[in-house]
């Protein structure tokens, strides 16, 4: 069987590079050399040599996180190169990655988010007019960014100002969102026409940790992850059904991860990942792994997935 060509792009110039190129590193570990010729490519520098090598690319498997990775930009370059790709395209991976255009679909699909209001960099910010609203904690978090970078709990209003600064520092805009406790979903969705919704993973960010920010993910420890999570049918069913209609109405393809969470028996749905994680003890290979998909496995399924398109 003749090897296929396979471009590995991890690194870039997000915030979440170095994430990335640890990621990709795994990646490359695991990939079947008995099925791929692997050429590893950081579109912080290679980009000209993906062009250059563009004619004897048979895929690319992308391993990028935030802006230029996850956002459209590289998916863009991939379309006009002509090399597929896993995952969603530039439509999807751009509004999956702005998070106000992610939760005006939900909401126009009916799958139920938190109440928020948008601000770009500039606006006054009335807030005791917004803290009235929304209540305390609020939740800061930049428009366009990943792994909740730039993300602030704000539980006084006193704190609400240093967190909209810290939030701008990664975006002109900005959502303070109604902050829900309960527990943290996640679920994984994989396949293009027919979709396979994966099994729940329960997520416990560890003493010392809010929710499941940027250290809770990825410091070895910091968070217990429970596959299959500790729910009953009924709420399972129903998260993997949002799970399903979230990637559905950000025109995915291939795979995502929808994060939600559980409060009073009612589920909000908070993102739709396009690149989730993808060490061999992320969240996705958790699941899939408990669906039966080990990680060498996984891999094969989003890169058949990419060459199907």
């Amino acid at each position: 069987m003749k090897k296929i060509n396979l471009a590995l792009l991890s690194g870039g110039d997000s915030s979440e590079r170095e994430v990335s190129l640890n990621s990709g590193k795994q990646v490359y570990e695991a990939l079947d050399r008995n099925k791929y010729n692997i050429v590893r490519y950081d579109p912080l520098t290679d980009l000209k040599k993906i062009v250059e090598d563009a004619s004897d690319i048979d895929v690319a498997l992308l391993i990028l996180h935030g802006p230029n990775g996850e956002d459209g930009t590289v998916q863009g370059l991939l379309d006009l190169l002509k090399i597929p790709y896993q995952g969603a395209g530039v439509l999807g991976s751009s509004l999956a990655m702005n998070k106000l255009a992610t939760k005006q679909l939900y909401e126009k699909r009916g799958i139920p988010v938190p109440d928020s209001v948008v601000f770009s960099k500039g606006d006054t910010i009335e807030t005791s007019k917004w803290v009235n609203r929304l209540g305390l904690p609020i939740v800061v978090k930049p428009v366009c960014a990943g792994s909740s970078v730039g993300m602030t709990i704000v539980r006084k209003d006193s704190q609400i100002e240093e967190a909209i600064d810290k939030a701008l520092e990664f975006d002109e805009s900005l959502l303070l969102e109604k902050y829900i406790k309960g527990v943290e979903l996640t679920c994984g969705v994989l396949g293009n026409k027919e979709l396979e919704a994966l099994p729940v993973i329960e997520i416990i960010p560890g003493e010392g940790y809010e929710f499941f920010d940027y250290n809770a993910k990825y410091l070895k420890g910091a968070t217990e992850e429970i596959c299959p999570a500790r729910i009953d049918d009924a709420v399972r069913d129903e998260v993997q059904r949002y799970a399903l209609e979230a990637h559905e109405a950000l025109f995915l393809r291939g795979y995502s991860r929808t994060d939600m969470i559980l409060s009073d028996g009612k589920l909000y749905v908070l993102e739709t990942n396009t690149i989730p994680g993808m060490t061999a003890t992320s969240l996705y290979p958790q699941s899939a792994q408990a669906a039966g998909y080990s990680f060498p496995e996984l891999l094969d399924r989003l890169i058949s997935l990419a060459m199907e398109l």
